[in-house]
C-alpha cells in the first residue's frame, strides 16, 4: 500500500512511518519542520525516511495514487491561549481542511489523529467516545473542529475518514517540552524539575508503539466514520510516574511545584471498549516498561551528544 504520513518528522509520525516501511508499505512523509521545538530533533527523527518539506496550510497537496493518509501533523500543546491562537487555527484547522480536501479529491482514506483534549473535564471516567466534548484549551477546540470537518467531508463528499483520539502518548522521541522528557533530562543531569500542579493529575499514558499499532489497524480495519479512543490501560498520576522514573534512574528528583497550567485537564482515562471490539487492539506496554524504554533511549542519545 502507498500511504502519506503528515507530521512524519515528529514524535509519533516518525515511529509510524518506520513501522509502515517495516511492513512493506510505501510511506511518504510530509513535514514543514516548524520551530515549535528544535528542528534538529526532527531532522534526527527523519533520518532514513522519505519526507517532503511542505506546509499543509498553503502548499499544493496532491494525494493521487495513495491509498491512505495518516494525518498526524498539527500544532500541539494546551498552552494555546492568547496571541498564539491564530497559529493553532492555521496549523490545525486550516491545514486539516486542506488535507481532507486533497484526500477527498484523490479518493484516499484518512486516519486523523485527534486528542483526548477534546473531552476536557469529562462527565465520566473511563470516558467513552459518546461523551459530550467540552475542551478546556484552544488546542482541544481546534482538534474538535477538525473532527467536525472530517465528518462534514464524509457526509458531503463521501470521504472515508477515521478519527482516533490519542490519550497522552509517550516514549522515545517524545517532544522535549513534555513532562516525561523533562523529568528524564532532570534526573540524568542532576537538574531541578518544576512540576505544574500538585502531581495528582492523572493520565491514560499510552506508549508510542501501541499508538502506532492502533493507527495502522484504524487504517486497515476501522469502519468509515469511526471515532475511537486510543488509550493506555493503566491510569497513573504524575506523582506515580515520577516515582517510577526515580526508581528506574536510581536517584531522587530535585522537585519544585508551580500552579497548574490553564487549560490542563485534571484527569484522562480512556474507555477502550469500542476499539478493542472493533479492531482487536489493546495496549500492550505497561507504564514501567514504557518509561524504561524512554529512559534508556534518552540516556543513550545524551551519551552520544
Amino acid at each position: 500500500m502507498r500511504y502519506v504520513v503528515t507530521g512524519a518528522a515528529g514524535f509519533i509520525g516518525s515511529h509510524l512511518a518506520e513501522a509502515l516501511a517495516a511492513r512493506g508499505h510505501e510511506a511518504v512523509g510530509i513535514d514543514c519542520f516548524t520551530d515549535y521545538y528544535n528542528p534538529a530533533l526532527k531532522e534526527q527523527n527523519a533520518r532514513g525516511l522519505d519526507i517532503r518539506r511542505l506546509d499543509l496550510a498553503e502548499d499544493a497537496l496532491d494525494f493521487a495514487g495513495f491509498d491512505g493518509v495518516f494525518h498526524l501533523a498539527g500544532q500541539p500543546g494546551v498552552r494555546s491561549f492568547g496571541d498564539v491562537f491564530p497559529l493553532y487555527v492555521r496549523q490545525n484547522v486550516l491545514a486539516t481542511q486542506r488535507v481532507l480536501e486533497a484526500a477527498s479529491a484523490a479518493g484516499a482514506r484518512v486516519v486523523f489523529a485527534s486528542s483526548s483534549s477534546i473531552y476536557g473535564e469529562a462527565e465520566r471516567y473511563p470516558t467513552p467516545e459518546e461523551t459530550p466534548p467540552r475542551p478546556l484549551s484552544p488546542y482541544g477546540i481546534t482538534k474538535l473542529a477538525c473532527e467536525h470537518l472530517a465528518r462534514a467531508y464524509g457526509r458531503s463528499f463521501g470521504l472515508d475518514a477515521v478519527v482516533l483520539r490519542y490519550f497522552n502518548a509517550y516514549g522515545p522521541r517524545q517532544r522535549p517540552d513534555m513532562a516525561f522528557p523533562r523529568v528524564v533530562g532532570a534526573l540524568a543531569g542532576g537538574r531541578p524539575f518544576t512540576l505544574f500542579g500538585d502531581g495528582e493529575q492523572s493520565r491514560s499514558f499510552t506508549y508510542v508503539l501501541d499508538v502506532v499499532e492502533a493507527s495502522i489497524l484504524g487504517m486497515e480495519k476501522a469502519a468509515a466514520g469511526a471515532v475511537l479512543n486510543v488509550g493506555g490501560g493503566q491510569e497513573a498520576t504524575m506523582n506515580e510516574a515520577i516515582a517510577t522514573l526515580e526508581e528506574i534512574a536510581g536517584r531522587r528528583l530535585d522537585l519544585s511545584r508551580e500552579p497548574a497550567v490553564p487549560g490542563d485537564q485534571r484527569r484522562t482515562k480512556a474507555d477502550t471498549t469500542r476499539i478493542r471490539a472493533e479492531l482487536g487492539w489493546e495496549p500492550r506496554t505497561t507504564l514501567d516498561e514504557g518509561l524504561r524504554a524512554q529512559w534508556e533511549w534518552a540516556t543513550a542519545v545524551e551519551s552520544r551528544a
